[in-house]
C-alpha cells in the first residue's frame, strides 16, 4: 500500500540521516532551530497568558465554576501551545529550514547518485529567494488554511470531522514540502508538481503520519528531506 510505503520512506530517511555525519549535523541544526523559535513563541504567548484568560473569562467565585474555569484554562493552554508550535515551524521554515532542506536533499542526492542534477547554477542569494517563492504556495498557505479549518472546527457542528480533515491536509502538504524539493530545484512547473501530489495523496499521507507523533514529530520533520529525496531518486530510477 502507498500509505505504508510513505511511512517506510520517512523512517528510512531518519535512519539514513542519523548514520551520515553531514546529514546528522544539518538535521540537528534544523531540529534546534525549530525548538529555539518554538521556545521564543511560547515565552511570548504565555507571558500574558493569565491576562488573556482573565479577559476571556474572569475567575468565578463559585467552587464548581472554578473547576470548569481550570479545565477551560488547560484547554486554552494546550491550544496556544499548538498554535505556537505551528507558527514557530512556519517561521523557521521560511527563514532557515527551507535552505537547510535543500542542503540535506543535495547531500543525499550526491551520496546516492554521485551528482546533483539541476538546470543551472545560481548564487546563494538567488537560491534563497527562489526557495522562499516555492515555499509560500507549497507549505505556508496550506498550513495556514489547515489552522483556520481547525479553529473553525472548534466552533461549528461536525467540528471533529473538520479537525480530522484539516490534520490530514496539513500532514499531506508537510510531506509534499519535502518530496517537492528536487522537482522544484530542477525548475519543473508548479502545475505539474501539484498534479503529481494529487496522484500520490496516499503516499504523502503515509509519509506525513509520523509528523503526528508528539515530541518525535520534530525529529521526523528535521530529517524528512532525506527520506523524501530517497523516495524521489528511487522513483526516478524505476525502483518503485
Amino acid at each position: 500500500m502507498d500509505i505504508i510505503k510513505g511511512i517506510k520512506y520517512n523512517f528510512l530517511g531518519l535512519s539514513y540521516g542519523l548514520q551520515n555525519r553531514k546529514l546528522l549535523f544539518w538535521g540537528i541544526l534544523r531540529f534546534f532551530v525549530v525548538i529555539l523559535i518554538g521556545l521564543v513563541f511560547t515565552i511570548i504567548i504565555f507571558s500574558s497568558y493569565q491576562e488573556t484568560i482573565s479577559l476571556i473569562w474572569a475567575r468565578p467565585e463559585s467552587k464548581w465554576l472554578v473547576i470548569l474555569w481550570h479545565i477551560a484554562s488547560w484547554i486554552m493552554a494546550l491550544f496556544l501551545m499548538g498554535i505556537s508550535a505551528i507558527f514557530s515551524y512556519l517561521i523557521s521554515q521560511l527563514l532557515f529550514s527551507v535552505v537547510i532542506m535543500d542542503i540535506m536533499s543535495r547531500i543525499t542526492e550526491l551520496n546516492i547518485t554521485h551528482e546533483i542534477k539541476e538546470p543551472q547554477k545560481v548564487n546563494i542569494w538567488s537560491l534563497f529567494i527562489y526557495l522562499i517563492k516555492q515555499e509560500i504556495p507549497r507549505t505556508i498557505i496550506p498550513i495556514l488554511i489547515s489552522v483556520f479549518v481547525i479553529i473553525l472546527g472548534l466552533v461549528v457542528p461536525l467540528g471533529s470531522i473538520l479537525v480530522f480533515i484539516s490534520s490530514c491536509l496539513a500532514i499531506i502538504f508537510l510531506a509534499w514540502d519535502n518530496t517537492d524539493v528536487i522537482p522544484a530545484r530542477r525548475l519543473e512547473p508548479f502545475k505539474s508538481r501539484f498534479a503529481y501530489l494529487i496522484k500520490t495523496i496516499p503516499f504523502h499521507l503515509g509519509f506525513g503520519l509520523p509528523f503526528l507523533i508528539p515530541v518525535l514529530n520534530i525529529l521526523f520533520l528535521s530529517f524528512a528531506p532525506v527520506g523524501a529525496t530517497l523516495y524521489y531518486l528511487d522513483k526516478e530510477s524505476g525502483k518503485i
